[in-house]
């Protein structure tokens, strides 16, 4: 699997690992568009992934900031080397998903909330 670094000036969240890319779509965009268009933007990556399923999460940052989401899952499969987006990212590895779910539970705070759900509710794959 790969995943992201989210890079330390982000709002929030910043220098966690997460998801291999995030973002929202703009007004009237397809959320399929979205998601090919933010691969490339932040990882260099043309690819139109596969739906897998979407859930809701809530959490209130220490910066005040509230997120209260509706998160749309999407998976692809990748072979080459990422060009990162360094405004987006600060680092990159893929990861085998036993080493992450223990990795995460050995090092919750290195990890942003939305991903730990989708790890830890067994998100990683289509349960629809």
């Amino acid at each position: 699997m790969l995943i992201q670094q989210r890079a330390k000036t982000k709002y929030h969240s910043g220098g966690l690992w997460s998801n291999a890319c995030c973002s929202h779509p703009r007004p009237g965009e397809k959320i399929t568009d979205a998601t090919s268009r933010r691969l490339k933007e932040e990882l260099g990556i043309d690819l139109n992934p596969t739906f897998s399923h979407k859930f809701i999460y809530r959490i209130e940052f220490a910066n005040q900031l509230i997120e209260h989401e509706f998160d749309h899952v999407y998976v692809g499969t990748f072979n080459g080397t990422p060009v990162l987006n360094t405004g987006e990212i600060e680092a990159y590895k893929f990861i085998s998903e036993e080493e992450l779910r223990v990795h995460m539970k050995d090092n919750p705070d290195q990890y942003t909330h939305w991903f730990k759900l989708i790890v830890e509710n067994g998100l990683l794959i289509d349960e629809a």
